[in-house]
């Protein structure tokens, strides 16, 4: 299993319509490509980062991570939204620890 997490802030101010529009057509394009699960979008809370926003969501195997990538819905998104719409980000995946 992988978790996959983008941490960002956007060109948009927070509560904007455009920012509401962002997130809505992430959260409907980004959760139904296949093998994407438990897609969420988190508000930072903490004064430590200036990066407002997450996506989180959950992969069954690096095959299914690999597909994402690649499927058209997810290359459209970057291309069209994420690329001129995001500010700054850091994106972070993860397995479970084997300890």
């Amino acid at each position: 299993m992988i978790t996959h997490t983008v941490t960002f802030r956007l060109a948009h101010d927070c509560g904007s319509a455009a920012e509401r529009d962002f997130l809505d057509t992430a959260h409907r394009e980004l959760s139904a490509i296949d093998g994407v699960h438990d897609f969420t979008i988190n508000d930072q809370v903490g004064a430590k980062s200036d990066l407002t926003l997450q996506f989180s969501m959950v992969f069954a195997d690096q095959a299914a991570y690999d597909a994402y990538n690649v499927h058209p819905a997810h290359v459209a998104f970057v291309s069209e939204r994420w690329v001129p719409e995001v500010a700054e980000f850091q994106e972070y995946d993860y397995v479970l620890h084997k300890g």
